[in-house]
């Protein structure tokens, strides 16, 4: 017993010395990636992980720049358009529990001028819908706060045309997932915030993430605030830009925006994807499938997805997340189990060289 033991115990050794020069080799890559966006006054966190283990977290920067709060790892960031993952998962859990289906027309749910779209080219932005945002810019007394109903009225009595016909071709759509997070409420009687918390953040332990109002984001006191630059060139926390920060006049809607989180709950959230804790792996997998579009073309979006076919990783499925003074991505390697989190609270340029060097280390590993 001794013998297998001592066996066993040099063979872990002797693969823990064959593979460490390679891992301190990736680590040292993304170190000086990291140190390289800094030096360029890159604000934020990047966490790498494999197998759900966490192999590199770093921040830098500020939580706010105007009080020089040195920004930490469990910081929590505004998600942006990485929402939209969420969204599509209540809808996905709603068409398991039998409240709907992928094939289901909008106009059966919402009150709203356009037809002949379905719940399937809504969640990949092949539906065709104006942009809402544009409407409500144009008309929407910015000293309000407006939500879902608001804007669904908006586009009821503006009517913006069609940009397209439905499954004609791909164009990003938020108005498509303020659509969706209202489908979700007409068909459960409940309220989306309420019922994601209850669906998602509370169940996978995710105690961080929630979808929050500007006063509750303000009472976190580990909220990292988006930044840009002022007149003077000097970082100051985007919601002072009132008139250009839809996020403060458009600060109730739900759906296509809105979710705060950590890089760790974000961890969390990748790795229950793999657990089939929330659908099942057959739901999943239409998640991250191409659409064919009625030209037989491919559009690569999948369920509040992009997707993407590497040739050293298989498949990728991500999301970037744009709001002002934010940029985020979750990069997801599903064939090899790696991740990559990127949470930016300056909207720095530096971002897109970190995340090609966090890469080009992850392809090491």
């Amino acid at each position: 017993m001794n013998s297998i033991k001592a066996n066993i115990s040099i063979f872990t050794f002797l693969i823990l010395l064959l593979f460490s020069p390679i891992v301190s080799a990736q680590i040292s890559k993304v170190e000086k990636a990291f140190a390289k966006a800094e030096s360029k006054g890159f604000s934020g966190v990047l966490l790498l992980a494999i197998d759900g283990e966490v192999v590199f977290e770093k921040a830098t920067g500020y939580r706010s720049f105007e009080q020089e709060f040195p920004l930490q790892t469990t910081d929590v960031f505004e998600m942006a358009s990485v929402s939209k993952q969420f969204t599509a998962m209540m809808v996905m859990k709603c068409v398991e529990k039998g409240l709907l289906t992928y094939d289901d027309e909008l106009t059966g749910y919402l009150d709203v001028p356009y037809s002949g779209i379905t719940i399937t080219q809504l969640l990949t932005h092949t539906n065709g819908l104006p942009d809402y945002q544009d409407i409500m810019d144009k008309h929407w007394d910015k000293s309000k706060v407006a939500g879902n109903k608001d804007i669904l009225e908006y586009l009821r009595r503006y009517h913006p045309p069609m940009l397209a016909q439905p499954g004609e071709k791909y164009e990003y759509s938020n108005t498509a997932y303020v659509f969706l997070a209202s489908i979700v409420e007409k068909v459960t009687g409940r309220d989306f915030i309420e019922l994601a918390r209850e669906w998602i953040f509370k169940p996978l332990g995710m105690t961080n993430t929630d979808i929050r109002t500007l006063e509750e984001k303000a009472i976190v006191s580990n909220f990292a605030a988006g930044h840009l630059k002022d007149e003077k060139g000097n970082y100051v926390n985007a919601n002072k830009f009132h008139s250009s920060d839809y996020t403060i006049w458009l600060g109730n809607r739900k759906g296509p925006g809105r979710v705060s989180s950590t890089a760790q709950n974000l961890l969390i959230w990748d790795q229950a994807l793999y657990a089939g804790s929330l659908v099942s792996k057959e739901t999943l997998d239409l998640a991250f499938s191409p659409q064919t579009l009625n030209d037989g073309s491919i559009s690569i979006y999948g369920f509040g997805w992009d997707l993407k076919e590497d040739e050293h990783f298989g498949k990728i499925v991500s999301h970037t997340g744009d709001n002002p003074g934010y940029k985020t991505l979750i990069m997801r390697f599903i064939d090899q189990n790696k991740t990559l989190i990127l949470l930016n609270n300056n909207a720095h340029e530096a971002k897109d060289q970190l995340i090609q060097g966090a890469v080009e280390a992850l392809k090491g590993w």
